[in-house]
């Protein structure tokens, strides 16, 4: 049955393709109120488009900033019902001169679909619902109860993501997560994502006088905000490159054997690494380049300023500088106690003499990992030894993804990532891009996916039942 529904979106991929132009010709920006319009245009769309394909239920839902879209389909009693998430929300596509075609124009080149939200997150959420179409216009029915959640937040950062499912959480329940969001880590080998990093960030000021003084009237004799942040911020790290704030490892669950495997196996070059992007090593001793930037917590200073910063010199000595912050977390930790141990180093550390202030802090989401004998993660697995003939190595992030997270601690409900986005799509960038071959090849996982799952019980993914790998 799932090899007459492949056939049927093979023979659907020009009405796919189309499709997917006229979705990323709307200008979703979230983030500038400009948009507004256009936001609203995405969300009539896929209403339209939810309907069209047989799911009932369809509405938006409001948690008082940009609504979600949902539908559903439950006619699979005693199946796994599974939440399909994604975002119709996109980043804005400025500098607009950097593009060689314009953004919200589609333009097909040497088999790469380019525009605006191509890659994050349209193309693999075209792909997720085309398949769930599929399967009702050719069977009937879904291997699986279906519940598809389509955000407009989430490059903003889900501001209301937890309002709305707070309001709706009975119409959200759900047994897992499948979200288009999220792609593969390699076009060389397949990968199960099994989880990401955490995040947490953290702003704070220093002041060393009530104003500005006079380089001449006061060098020498007075503390100079800067050269106090330097200090400061530096004392973050040791000479080699870890950490060195007490605490901050504290609760971290060391790498598996599994997983260290797994990242060894992974096709990864740290020469190519750094001298892709000009930079050279500095990290925690004893872990590989890789696992470093997937299964090691990580500090990170994103911005420090003060003073004079404009055009020719202006001889002061800075009475204030300010610093900006990330940590990057694994599992065992919690970004409260992590930002704590931190504001306690820096309190420290930092001169009586010397005044701080904490201007800003902001707990993000925590790390999420997927077990290795989680259904999703089992099921993910034979659907690619299918595809590929090869064996599927576990990968996790370095970055961070809220959602996977907000599902976990508001529904109970674990999220795997399945996008069949590849990672230099230009993201965020200009000149995003989406391969068109993905689209094939998405629809034959996803379909094979859902069959997979139809194969499980909802007692499968109770609560508690998976553990860490």
């Amino acid at each position: 049955m799932t090899d007459n529904v492949i056939d049927y979106l093979d023979g659907a991929h020009e009405n796919i393709v189309s499709w997917l132009d006229a979705y990323l010709r709307i200008q979703s920006v979230s983030t500038d109120p400009r948009f507004a319009p256009q936001m609203e245009e995405a969300r009539h769309f896929l209403l339209r488009r939810l309907d069209e394909i047989g799911l009932t239920n369809v509405q938006q839902l409001d948690g008082g900033g940009e609504p979600a879209i949902y539908g559903e389909w439950l006619g699979a009693p005693g199946k796994p019902t599974i939440l399909i998430y994604g975002h119709y929300d996109v980043q804005p596509a400025e500098p607009l001169e950097l593009w060689r075609s314009p953004p919200f124009e589609p333009t097909l080149h040497d088999g790469r679909l380019y525009a605006r939200g191509a890659s994050d997150v349209k193309g693999p959420t075209t792909v997720a619902l085309e398949v769930v179409a599929a399967f009702l216009s050719v069977t009937g029915g879904c291997p699986v109860n279906v519940k598809v959640f389509i955000e407009g937040e989430e490059e903003t950062g889900s501001p209301t993501l937890t309002e709305i499912i707070a309001r709706f959480r009975g119409l959200l329940s759900a047994d897992a997560v499948l979200s288009a969001d999220g792609g593969r880590a390699s076009a060389e080998v397949p990968t199960v994502n099994t989880g990401a990093r955490g995040c947490g960030q953290l702003e704070f000021r220093l002041r060393t006088a009530d104003k500005d003084l006079h380089s001449g009237r006061y060098g020498g004799s007075v503390r100079n905000a800067l050269h106090e942040m330097a200090k400061l911020v530096a004392s973050l790290h040791d000479a080699e490159g870890a950490v060195a704030v007490d605490g901050f490892y504290d609760g971290v669950v060391p790498p598996s054997a599994r997983q260290r495997a797994d990242t060894a196996a992974f096709p990864f070059s740290a020469d190519v690494f750094f001298r892709d992007v000009g930079a050279s090593a500095s990290g925690e001793p004893g872990y590989t380049t890789r696992e470093q930037v997937t299964l090691r917590p990580s500090l990170d200073i994103n911005g420090m300023w003060g003073g004079y910063i404009g055009h020719g010199g202006k001889t002061i000595i800075p009475n204030e500088a300010t610093a900006k912050l990330t940590v990057r977390i694994v599992e065992g930790q919690t970004s409260e106690a992590v930002l704590d141990a931190i504001v306690r180093h820096l309190n420290r550390c930092c001169p009586a003499q010397v005044k701080l202030d904490i201007t800003s802090r902001f707990a993000g989401a925590s790390a999420s990992t997927l077990s290795a004998d989680h259904p999703l993660v089992l099921a993910v697995e034979s659907v690619l030894r299918k595809e590929t003939a090869r064996e599927p190595i576990h990968v996790r992030l370095g970055a961070s993804v809220p959602i996977t997270a907000v599902f976990k601690e508001t529904l109970g409900i674990d999220t795997l990532m399945f996008g069949y986005n590849l990672p230099d799509e230009d993201v965020h960038a200009p000149n995003e891009f989406f391969r068109i071959a993905s689209i094939r090849e998405g629809t034959r996982g996803w379909a094979r996916l859902l069959d997979a799952l139809g194969g499980t019980t909802p007692a499968e993914f109770g609560a508690g039942r998976h553990t860490a790998a």
